[in-house]
C-alpha cells in the first residue's frame, strides 16, 4: 500500500508549512484526489488517520475531495467531465480526448494556528 509513503509525505509537507509560517499545529489538511491518480482514498484516509498521532496533525481533520476525470475533446474543442470511465467525447463521441484534470493528488488546503 503506497498510501502509506504518501501520508509521510504529506505529514512532513504540514510539518515544514508549520516551520515556515511560525504556527503551532494543522487543524485541518484538504487533499484533492483524481479518480486515475492511482491513490485509494479509503485506505489514505485510515493511514492518515493512523499516523497523524505524535505529529504537528494530531488534532487535524482530513478532507478529501474527490476529483473526476475531465477531458478536452480535439475534435470539437468542448470540454466534459466524465462520469463513467468511457474515454470519449459525450458530445460528439470522438475519441481524441485530452485529460485535462483527474490524475492527479494535490495538497489542496491547510489551515494552521
Amino acid at each position: 500500500m503506497h498510501e502509506y509513503s504518501i501520508v509521510q509525505s504529506l505529514l512532513n509537507s504540514c510539518e515544514d508549512n508549520v516551520k515556515q509560517n511560525n504556527a503551532s499545529k494543522v487543524t485541518k489538511v484538504v487533499v484533492k484526489i483524481g479518480v486515475l491518480s492511482g491513490v485509494e482514498p479509503d485506505l489514505l484516509d485510515v493511514a492518515f488517520n493512523t499516523f497523524k498521532e505524535n505529529t504537528i496533525c494530531h488534532d487535524a481533520v482530513f478532507i478529501l475531495n474527490i476529483q473526476k476525470v475531465i477531458i478536452n475533446c480535439k475534435n470539437c474543442n468542448s470540454t466534459s467531465t466524465l462520469e463513467k470511465h468511457e474515454y470519449s467525447c459525450p458530445t460528439c463521441q470522438s475519441i481524441e480526448v485530452e485529460i485535462i484534470d483527474g490524475e492527479d493528488m494535490y495538497l489542496m488546503q491547510l489551515e494552521l494556528e
